[in-house]
């Protein structure tokens, strides 16, 4: 079975850092894109970040330049490093993994809860 757990959520006060991590189980990590999507209260969910099989990364306009997406494919493990946090950064983030093959192979993690204060 795949399973994805996100951790290392919590809470930090705005200009902090915060760093979360995703371990993924069940497939062959490498031959997966990963990407950070998160949902704040009453909004949609919205994607973060993405770093493909080939090894590039995207961001969205909202967290470039303070967020950096990496992965561990030893540890089967996707880092999301969070910097300079806002309070608008505040929300669930969801892990996502998607074969770079086969597109309906994709799968979601449960969310790790970030808190920014003012």
């Amino acid at each position: 079975q795949v399973q994805l757990v996100e951790s290392g959520g919590g809470l930090v006060q705005a200009g902090g850092s915060l760093s979360i991590s995703c371990a993924v189980s069940g497939i062959i990590f490498s031959i997966y894109d990963m990407g950070w999507y998160r949902q704040a209260p009453g909004k949609q969910r919205e994607l973060v970040a993405v770093f493909a099989n080939g090894g590039s990364t995207m961001y969205s306009d909202s967290v470039k330049g303070r967020f950096t997406i990496s992965r561990d494919n030893a540890k089967n493990t996707v880092y999301l490093q969070m910097n300079s946090l806002k309070p608008e950064d505040t929300a669930v983030y969801f892990c996502y993994v998607r074969k770079i093959t086969d597109w309906s192979r994709n799968y979601w993690g449960q969310g790790t809860q970030v808190t920014v204060s003012s």
